[in-house]
């Protein structure tokens, strides 16, 4: 039996060779982003560009799946092309060591994109980038802040509620006259700063449904449509 011997008795060998031969660009290696290149490396998805311009810091180690006390220090993308490798040393790896912006471009088109930025402004040039090559992707909103994994949905952006920063992308898309691209949000009231803390707390729990979630429609969109 081979590493993707489970993948292939669920999607059969066609759908297994459509995953090998895909790739998707994910574009931020944190919270969410690393649990949506855990699940897209393992599934078998065969040629993936990971995008973020930070390192890994000690508190990441809560809730990053690449944030290890062996990985403080280290870029994210480096992190995370070990990692992919280490799943499957077949599978081809671009990393790219940028924050994304309105003046990014890539040489390369991929078939799906993860919207995995914490930035507005980044997130919005991301969407313009998307939406001027027809390339689907599929956006995560705010995991912040909650604690209920049952409230966790996916809906066209227009149709997001409750979560502050899908407010914000929403008027942004409206404004440029982007697609509405598939979100992952939260229904749930976002809970109460605790003290002064600056950065708002989030858990495991929640960033890593946010990433398999995404990870799960990229998958099943490559499958149906590839």
């Amino acid at each position: 039996m081979d590493r993707l011997y489970r993948t292939r008795l669920l999607f059969g060998d066609y759908g297994t060779e459509k995953l090998k031969w895909s790739t998707v660009m994910v574009v931020g290696c944190g919270a969410v982003g690393s649990f949506a290149i855990e699940a897209l490396a393992r599934t078998g998805v065969g040629h993936m560009i990971v995008v973020d311009f930070d390192v890994v810091e000690e508190s990441n180690i809560n809730r990053q799946l690449f944030a290890l006390d062996s990985t403080v220090g280290a870029p994210k993308v480096d992190v995370a092309a070990a990692r992919i490798h280490d799943i499957n040393p077949d599978i081809a790896v671009d990393a790219r060591n940028l924050r994304w912006d309105e003046s990014t471009d890539l040489d390369v088109i991929p078939d799906f994109i993860i919207d995995a930025i914490d930035s507005v402004e980044s997130k919005v040039a991301l969407y313009k980038w998307a939406n001027a090559r027809n390339v689907p992707l599929i956006s995560s909103m705010g995991a912040a802040s909650k604690t209920d994994a049952t409230k966790i949905k996916i809906a066209p952006l227009s149709k997001t509620t409750v979560c502050p920063l899908a407010a914000r992308v929403r008027r942004l898309v409206r404004g440029a006259d982007l697609s509405d691209y598939p979100a992952v949000f939260s229904t749930e009231a976002p809970a109460p700063v605790v003290g002064h803390a600056k950065n708002l707390g989030s858990i495991m729990t929640i960033t890593g449904t946010f990433g398999l979630m995404m990870a799960n429609y990229v998958i099943g969109e490559i499958i149906r449509n590839k």
